[in-house]
């Protein structure tokens, strides 16, 4: 006689799917600062205008320094009024939608592993890091908007 499995086991390795996803995803945006951010910066609408647009995919941002990656799932636009930032819906849970005044932003650069990197600092009371490649910055005009001179080639 073959055993079989109650029904229950399927729906119970589903809930427990959920669960285990739902808490990693909140987790992961408290440990990353997006947590943080939403307290302050939840959109409430899209970019309007014209705006530039990065990601998701073959997009990698890091927060909080170089260790905890978003790969391929984050979304930036750069507004005349703000940046955007969301996440793809799947990864969603814990991460509204954020839109942040480019007045709450400080810029700068750096290099590692003889690569060039945009660090945005997000936000000047939670100051979150968010590091980005150079060409995503320059697809953003980030370079521009935060009115900082592109160093010439060859220095």
């Amino acid at each position: 006689m073959a055993h079989t499995s109650p029904f229950y086991v399927p729906l119970l390795a589903l809930f427990c799917f959920v669960a285990f996803w739902c808490v990693a995803n909140f987790g992961v945006s408290r440990i990353s600062g997006w947590h943080t951010l939403a307290k302050r910066f939840t959109a409430t609408s899209e970019p309007y205008g014209e705006f530039r647009s990065v990601g998701p995919w073959f997009l990698t941002v890091y927060f909080r320094g170089s260790w905890l990656k978003y790969g391929s799932i984050v979304r930036l636009r750069a507004a005349h009024d703000a940046l955007y930032l969301s996440i793809l819906l799947p990864f969603r849970i814990g991460h509204p939608p954020l839109c942040i005044p480019w007045n709450e932003i400080s810029f700068s650069e750096t290099t590692q592993f003889f690569m060039r990197f945009v660090v945005l600092t997000l936000g000047e009371q939670e100051r979150v890091s968010m590091r980005i490649s150079v060409k995503a910055a320059e697809k953003l005009d980030l370079l521009n908007r935060m009115n900082v001179q592109k160093a010439p080639a060859g220095s």
